[in-house]
């Protein structure tokens, strides 16, 4: 195939190890999605290789304002199919530090 097909029909080729984890969880007033990306080093076959992750809860209505850090925990990991090869779409629980 031609390499504008190629890009048309995503069939991006695998120049590395690394891969995309985009760590997905329900926003703050429970009607949204959220989720933000991270590269990892290579292939993760379950949840538990997964490191957690943060963000800022205020800006999203998840925390306060003062103490606003919320803790991403990985629960489940599927196939991304957007970005296609190793990539992974990670369902994450979303947990105020107590």
């Amino acid at each position: 195939m031609s390499l504008l097909s190629d890009l048309i029909n995503l069939n991006l080729s695998e120049t590395t190890d690394k891969i995309i984890a985009e760590y997905i969880w329900i926003g703050g007033s429970g009607l949204d999605l959220r989720s933000k990306a991270r590269t990892l080093p290579g292939p993760v076959s379950d949840p538990s290789e997964l490191p957690k992750w943060n963000y800022d809860g205020s800006s999203t209505g998840r925390a306060p304002g003062e103490d606003s850090e919320v803790i991403l925990y990985p629960q489940a990991i599927f196939k991304d199919p957007f970005r296609r090869g190793s990539n992974i779409l990670v369902i994450c629980d979303a947990y105020t530090p107590a």
